[in-house]
């Protein structure tokens, strides 16, 4: 066989393997949603368990009824608490399909803080951009109806809002302290809110610290207001990882191998377990993801040793 001949046989194997890539990315795998199981010891000795479901980047758009389908049926996991750490929208009618998604789950105590989506719709991105590093708001975004949202949230579901702000919920007999910040990617984090509204609170055993993008800034700073622990979504697990790599963009500053799943977070001598969701959607206008299935995850806080 010539060096042409070679060369060509070469060039048609990596096309294929490109095409089947993007059929597998585009086709199959970004429908292939799934939970991720973690156990997290952080309660006294002697209490009972906490589950905790938590949701991110669901980017609905309406006319996607299998991810609405499989959300309710979360249901079924009988989480304790739901932390939903923003980016419900993908749409500017997504509403009724978070609506029917996120109904089963009426009643379970809950919190949620928002991503970008949540107030603006997406609009069409050049991809390469994200390495050059975090997005920029989009030009000309349709602005959505977040208080329908937040009004779906709280007075249906039940759930608070810890937005720059922060709530106590008893969860299985163990008083719970959530406080969390704005979306952190349009600077819309305001730390000394969410310091002042947990003042306001009783003393818990477990306080949980909720963001939307996890970018160092506010990471370090729910850290140092008492966080025992993180969770956090905005970088979709880089969406499209490389295999025995990882992810290649985070669209913010975490480092990248703490842009998916359950990590440690340092800050000044404190250590604390930090949940990345890599979520469930994508832009409508980036139908894709590889090696990085769609995912909610399933943290059971458990008790010391």
């Amino acid at each position: 066989m010539g060096s042409v001949t070679r060369g060509v046989a070469a060039l048609g194997a990596f096309a294929a393997a490109g095409a089947a890539a993007v059929v597998w990315g585009v086709g199959i795998e970004r429908q292939l949603f799934t939970v991720r199981r973690h156990v997290v010891r952080l309660l006294e000795p002697g209490s009972a368990p906490i589950r905790i479901l938590h949701i991110s980047d669901i980017h609905m758009a309406p006319w996607q009824r299998r991810k609405q389908r499989w959300i309710a049926g979360l249901v079924g996991l009988r989480p304790d608490l739901v932390v939903s750490t923003g980016d419900a929208l993908g749409h500017a009618d997504g509403l009724e399909g978070v609506r029917r998604a996120l109904a089963p789950l009426r009643g379970v105590p809950g919190v949620f803080v928002h991503g970008s989506n949540d107030m603006w719709a997406p609009g069409p991105r050049n991809p390469l951009k994200y390495f050059s590093g975090p997005s920029d708001a989009a030009p000309k975004a349709v602005r959505l109806d977040t208080a329908a949202l937040d009004a779906f949230m709280t007075d249906e579901l039940g759930w608070s809002s810890v937005d720059n702000g922060a709530a106590a919920l008893t969860v299985r007999n163990n008083l719970v302290r959530l406080f969390g910040v704005g979306d952190a990617h349009h600077d819309l984090d305001d730390l000394e809110a969410a310091n002042d509204a947990l003042a306001t609170l009783p003393g818990a055993p477990v306080t949980l610290g909720v963001a939307h993008a996890p970018y160092r800034r506010v990471l370090d700073g729910l850290t140092a207001l008492g966080a025992d622990m993180l969770l956090a979504g905005h970088t979709h697990g880089g969406q499209v990882r490389v295999p025995f790599y990882g992810a290649l963009v985070a669209n913010c500053d975490i480092p990248l191998r703490q842009a998916r799943g359950l990590s440690m977070w340092s800050h000044r001598g404190r250590v604390v377990p930090l949940n990345v969701s890599a979520g469930l959607g994508h832009s409508i206008y980036a139908p894709v993801r590889f090696a990085c299935r769609p995912e909610v995850s399933l943290l059971t806080l458990a008790p010391r040793a």
